[in-house]
């Protein structure tokens, strides 16, 4: 079988194809830097660059790699969560194409597929095991009983770390998106010279809350007439390392809560150097492990597309049909 997986989330095209026998054969992304000058997403610029970039990058398999399309088995398609513009691009093109092949669509709930992209990997958990999803939309930490079976254990209950990352880097003048930013500036910062307050810290439930530390940083920027180089450094180191105690404290406590030591770790800020770190020095006090996807895959893909709907055909738990839907707030949750 080969799976042919279009995502179109938010600003990220990426197309994918996975066979069945030789595992990933294709798989590249276009990143809309159009939106860098406006420091955020702009929903109607990214459906429009989606729109152009999909074809790109599909006529790349068909032609450059010499892929016949009639020996496509199905098309996996995001359908949410994310901008509906964006995804309807996406839905339409893929089943569009599904159609004139006379093949089954499969539609993919992007943020399981960022769960499962780590069984991509050479070494991967086995089921259950605890999930911390971290994205530019989501903060949330879930059980992962086995495939399509999920429960929430806690969630932001206002921004996600990523869009914290995203408004403090805007704050500090860096580019978009903000994490990966941050994260190379903060390199540079004394640790230690600034302390930022770690929300929820103490709470016993296992919910997050990134809006107050957001203000807060914010607010504290607001104080200086000029800022140099190391100042931003500085407030980077200390802003990174709070968000990063927050989410490690977190993944502890639904450890100790849930008796359970196999840690996925996926979305864009899983790839943050720092959280990586911090996850191994915390799991090895449980002789647990964190499992983490290699940095092209903690990102929007095609590849998680591809795969999840390769084990969602193989296990035959989808549905087909030629309908146009989306699903801009769809939880894989129960």
């Amino acid at each position: 079988m080969k799976i042919l997986g279009i995502e179109t989330s938010c600003d990220d095209t990426g197309v994918a194809l996975y066979d069945d026998q030789f595992g990933l054969l294709f798989n590249e992304k276009i990143s809309q830097s159009i939106h860098n000058k406006y420091g955020g997403i702009v929903p109607e610029i990214a459906a429009r660059e989606h729109l152009l970039n999909i074809i790109k990058l599909v006529n790349v398999i068909l032609n450059k790699k010499n892929i016949n399309k009639k020996h496509i088995s199905a098309i996996a398609y995001t359908a949410g969560p994310g901008l509906v513009g964006s995804l309807l691009i996406g839905s339409s093109f893929s089943i569009s194409l599904a159609y004139s092949l006379n093949i089954p669509t499969i539609p993919i709930n992007h943020m399981e597929a960022h769960l499962l992209s780590v069984m991509l990997e050479d070494q991967c958990p086995i089921f259950p095991f605890l999930t911390l999803l971290v994205s530019g939309k989501h903060t949330q930490l879930i059980y992962a009983k086995k495939i399509g079976i999920y429960y929430l254990l806690g969630e932001s209950l206002d921004d996600s770390a990523g869009e914290a990352f995203d408004k403090i880097s805007k704050k500090l003048g860096l580019r978009y998106p903000g994490g990966p930013e941050i994260s190379k500036i903060s390199k540079f910062g004394v640790f230690n010279k600034y302390f930022f307050p770690r929300p929820m810290l103490h709470s016993k439930n296992l919910n997050f809350s990134f809006s107050g530390l957001k203000t807060s940083v914010s607010n504290f920027i607001d104080q200086f007439s000029f800022l140099s180089f190391q100042n931003k450094a500085d407030i980077s180191n200390a802003f990174e390392n709070a968000i990063i105690d927050v989410l490690v404290s977190k993944c502890e406590k639904a450890i100790i809560q849930n008796n359970l030591n196999r840690l996925v770790v996926a979305g864009g800020v899983s790839s943050n150097f720092l959280l990586r770190k911090k996850l191994k020095i915390m799991l090895s006090k449980y002789n647990g492990r964190v499992f983490f996807p290699r940095n092209e895959f903690c990102t929007d893909n095609g590849a998680m597309i591809a795969y999840t709907g390769f084990l969602k055909l193989h296990s035959k738990i989808y549905k087909s049909n030629l309908n146009i839907k989306v699903y801009p707030k769809w939880n894989i949750y129960k």
